[in-house]
């Protein structure tokens, strides 16, 4: 959604300019906006856990078009849950630089801002890392999680309003299937959208490399729940833009784009 000036958006800069955590490229701990000078826009990414889906799905859009985002002048922050072993693996998978990734073990910031915490059953019976994983479960099934289900399926059946993911000569690697060439998708729906199975071959990819490395990007799962947000602001501080994760798999207002907002 769009944002006019308010108490409120200076108020979240203010917040995040103050803002120190340990970031990952040399463990140290530094304020967020280290580094940030004279952006002509500054994206702030607050995300979840480092090992959620989303995270790495979001890590790989900006990858795609780190070109524009540069020409644009646009500087990148992100503040994920988890240590800084998690940073390295994540920055080590998705290319995202660690100069840019903080981590907070404790989703502090997640809470400050008020970011949704997700669907929050209390069994007495069970610890906390068994309550969250419930919860997650219940959230995959689209329970107290608003569009996860219709997201899911997109990603097999294909978008048309979605660019093409995979080049034709690209070769996917990275999951229990057989490598598999980008044309394969062309033979299944054509060229220059989003084709049937694509995404979700995208995602089958994430989710190996998450299981295969569960406790290094998840060292604690009592924030499985915890959403996100994204933050853009103007060179002023202004903030220009903001979308606050609703559900899994609903990290952008436009999930055929996740970027579009930047171009606007």
């Amino acid at each position: 959604m769009n944002i006019q000036a308010s108490s409120n958006s200076l108020n979240i800069y203010s917040l995040l300019s103050q803002t120190q955590r340990l970031r990952v490229s040399d463990g140290e701990v530094k304020s967020l906006f280290d580094g940030c000078i004279s952006p002509s826009k500054l994206l702030v990414l607050i995300w979840s856990q480092l090992g959620d889906f989303d995270n790495l799905e979001y890590a790989w859009w900006l990858q795609r078009q780190k070109e524009q985002i540069a020409a644009r002048g646009i500087i990148i922050r992100a503040i994920g849950i988890g240590d800084r072993n998690s940073g390295l693996k994540f920055c080590e998978y998705t290319g995202f630089p660690p100069e840019w990734l903080f981590v907070d073990a404790k989703a502090e910031i997640h809470s400050i801002l008020g970011l949704y915490r997700g669907l929050s059953l209390q069994l007495p019976i069970l610890s906390s890392s068994q309550k969250a994983w419930l919860n997650l479960m219940l959230m995959c099934a689209g329970i107290g999680s608003p569009g996860t289900l219709k997201e899911v399926f997109r990603g097999y059946k294909g978008d048309k309003k979605a660019p093409q993911l995979i080049a034709d000569e690209e070769v996917v690697k990275g999951t229990p299937l057989p490598p598999m060439k980008g044309s394969f998708f062309k033979a299944a729906g054509g060229t220059g959208f989003q084709r049937p199975f694509e995404l979700a071959t995208l995602r089958l990819r994430n989710m190996t490399e998450v299981l295969s490395n569960w406790s290094t990007y998840v060292p604690d799962s009592s924030y499985l729940t915890q959403r996100g947000g994204t933050f853009l602001f103007d060179s002023q501080g202004t903030l220009i833009y903001e979308h606050r994760d609703r559900g899994i798999l609903g990290f952008a207002e436009n999930m055929s784009n996740p970027l579009s907002f930047l171009y606007e």
